[in-house]
């Protein structure tokens, strides 16, 4: 979020980010959401003829029925290839004076795209109510993102709400954002974790009471069940953060990184990491994510030399398609990618994204999907195909082809191995 984000100051983070094995944004203390005073007019989304509302608590959140626009998985058929799929995710999402939010919404309904909105909690509790957040092992109403103010409040959970209604997953990025050695995510035991989880959870179905906003309607979803993933700030305190997680009903995380392979589970959680991608001009891979890619390029300077932004933004772009085309043209394993809703680099890397998504989405055999899509497709998979498909390496497609390699008959002996038939 604009002015809601700085990059960590401490040589640790910084030297961890450099090296593209932490998505690292943290924040100030003030959110910058929106000027104060009355928000704008709610224009409310029409519902289906006959649509059940049942309120739930105060009202802030209602059981609206199943989210529409989500696609039915089904299982390959013997010797099916997979489709490819792409995963474009936002940490802290929230709508300020920039509109991002809003505007690639409008992006991916015209890609045919569903993306997941990792909403930080704070950005739903206004100022004035900070001390009802109890962050582990920091004071109350500590956050480093700040909190938000009426208009913010109203501008999010309008997008939240539309969001939801076009088929785009609410996950959740915790709350106060805290990073480092001093009392950061990665210090927190599994029982802090459950408390920071359940607080994200409160301040989404409160928002209405915190905020005096009455007279908005309801989010259209009970976020206690749509909520089952998420990522760690800073891609911190993972290991105790999936074990709370599975504990509480989670289906997936998103917190780690890893190569453009098959995904598998881990503490009975879908390991759907952020992947190293090729790094245009250099020799090493990076994180398919923007802030990673600001690092490696202008450091802890978010505004860098302007010359440089079209260039900057243009790695990053041709680095997410090289990713892209190495698995669409090799093992198919889903491209998972991660955002900020910021204009780091005078947003050079919004148009980078903005660019892929035009170029992959509409491709024949792509799926834009959110993660929720995603593990709903996993979980209807047969095991036996899922894991062979993991046997595959970074863009390796198969050498026998894929209705070979998924056949439910053995797949031949490759030419010249010993006892494979003559030709």
């Amino acid at each position: 979020m604009a002015a809601t984000q700085r990059i960590a100051a401490s040589v640790v983070a910084a030297a961890a980010c450099a090296s593209s094995l932490a998505g690292c944004a943290s924040g100030t203390g003030t959110p910058g959401h929106g000027a104060a005073g009355a928000p704008r007019p709610e224009h409310r989304p029409a519902r289906p003829p006959g649509t059940v509302v049942r309120l739930i608590g105060d009202g802030s959140t209602a059981y609206t029925g199943a989210q529409p626009h989500q696609p039915r998985p089904a299982r390959l058929k013997s010797g099916e290839k997979p489709p490819q799929f792409v995963v474009f995710s936002w940490d802290g999402a929230g709508e300020d004076g920039q509109r991002l939010f809003s505007h690639f919404r409008e992006v991916a309904k015209e890609n045919n795209a569903s993306m997941t909105f990792f909403l930080s909690g704070v950005y739903l509790l206004p100022e004035d109510k900070r001390d009802l957040y109890r962050p582990p092992q920091h004071a109350p109403g500590s956050s480093d993102i700040g909190f938000n103010d009426t208009r913010g409040i109203a501008d999010t959970v309008r997008q939240l709400r539309l969001a939801w209604l076009e088929g785009h997953e609410i996950g959740t990025h915790f709350n106060g954002h805290f990073c480092g050695p001093d009392g950061g995510v990665g210090q927190w035991s599994v029982d802090e974790w459950k408390s920071e989880i359940e607080q994200a959870k409160q301040f989404v179905q409160t928002w209405r009471t915190t905020s005096g906003l009455k007279d908005l309607p309801p989010l259209p979803f009970d976020y206690g069940r749509e909520l089952i993933g998420a990522r760690t700030p800073c891609l911190e305190g993972r290991e105790n953060f999936m074990k709370a997680a599975a504990e509480l009903g989670f289906r997936y995380d998103s917190s780690g990184v890893n190569d453009q392979v098959w995904p598998e589970k881990r503490h009975g959680l879908w390991d759907l990491s952020m992947q190293l991608v090729p790094f245009p001009g250099h020799t090493f891979e990076q994180l398919a994510m923007d802030y990673n890619f600001m690092v490696n390029q202008s450091g802890t300077q978010t505004q860098g030399d302007p010359a440089r932004y079209e260039h900057w933004g243009n790695q990053m772009r041709d680095g997410l398609l090289r990713g892209f085309y190495r698995a669409y043209d090799g093992n198919r394993a889903p491209l998972i990618i991660g955002n900020h809703f910021e204009s780091w680099n005078g947003g050079t890397y919004m148009r980078a994204v903005e660019d892929v998504m035009k170029e992959v989405c509409t491709k024949p055999e792509v799926r834009c999907v959110s993660f929720h899509q995603l593990v709903d497709w996993l979980d209807a998979q047969d095991p036996q195909i899922l894991a062979r498909l993991r046997t595959l390496e970074v863009g390796e497609a198969p050498r026998e082809g894929w209705a070979s390699f998924l056949s439910a008959r053995p797949a031949p002996a490759p030419k010249g191995v010993p006892g494979a038939p003559a030709r």
